[in-house]
């Protein structure tokens, strides 16, 4: 059995698009998502919200509200995911060093990619918060 992990991760939304990264390592490698992953020790989950997408994405984010907390599980992993919308304030897009590329897409664009569980009604929950 596995401790579960603290993770975090950032509904960055721009009109009607969403920023989503295509994921290089597991678990969920070669599927889409929005910007996330664990929470480092010491750190608070709205400044781990902003350094991954940071870290992922090149982009400076405001983090906003919470818009749920997620839960992943797989055979050797156990992620509590806590997802915030954010807003873009700066920075330059570019993919990071655990992700195989960065993009905007609209609703159509997403649900043509292969995505992680439940990434098209998390986005719609972050939606009606903003």
């Amino acid at each position: 059995m596995i401790a579960p992990v603290v993770a975090v991760s950032a509904i960055v939304l721009e009109g009607e698009r969403v920023l989503v990264v295509e994921r290089g390592k597991p678990p969920g490698e070669g599927l889409w998502s929005v910007p996330g992953g664990r929470l480092e020790l010491g750190e608070r989950v709205r400044d781990g919200v902003a350094r991954e997408v940071r870290e992922e994405t090149g982009l400076l984010v405001e983090v906003g509200a919470l818009v749920e907390v997620l839960e992943r599980m797989g055979e050797t992993w156990h992620y509590v995911i806590h997802a915030h919308v954010a807003r873009v304030i700066g920075g330059e897009l570019v993919a990071g060093d655990d992700v195989r590329a960065v993009r905007w897409v609209d609703d159509a664009e997403l649900a043509a990619l292969p995505t992680t569980e439940g990434l098209a009604d998390v986005i719609a929950r972050a939606r009606r918060l903003t």
